[in-house]
């Protein structure tokens, strides 16, 4: 069983950065696929981003390319998004999510996905 456990989020203006750091525990770390979503208020749960194993790879919803990067360092259990330019419509609760093996396909799917966190508020002021 993964235990998953975000931080980071906060209130800021827009065109500010935030880094969020989602923090694993319970499994090993290196054998799952990670990845971020998050939900607005009175919205569905969305994609975010998502990186492999290994980092080989990294995917991203069309919102948030070229201004979101989502890494990860093995060696401490831990994932990363790094979110730069915010804009008011990024509010939301962002959750991690872990799945075995790997990065599902559609890694956009969040019924694949197999642990999730408890979420950490982003709010973007305009």
């Amino acid at each position: 069983q993964v235990q998953l456990v975000e931080s980071g989020g906060g209130l800021v203006q827009a065109g500010d950065s935030l880094r969020l750091s989602c923090a694993a525990s319970g499994g090993t770390f290196s054998r799952y696929g990670m990845g971020w979503f998050r939900q607005a208020p009175g919205k569905e749960r969305e994609s975010v981003a998502a990186i492999t194993r290994n980092s080989g790879n990294t995917f991203y919803t069309d919102s948030v390319k070229g201004r979101f990067t989502i890494s990860r360092y093995n060696a401490k259990n831990t994932v990363y998004l790094q979110m730069n330019s915010l804009r008011p419509e990024d509010t939301a609760v962002y959750y991690c999510a872990a799945t075995f093996p790997g990065v599902p396909n559609p890694w956009y799917a969040d019924a694949q996905w197999d642990y999730w966190g408890q979420g950490t508020q982003v709010t973007v002021s305009s």
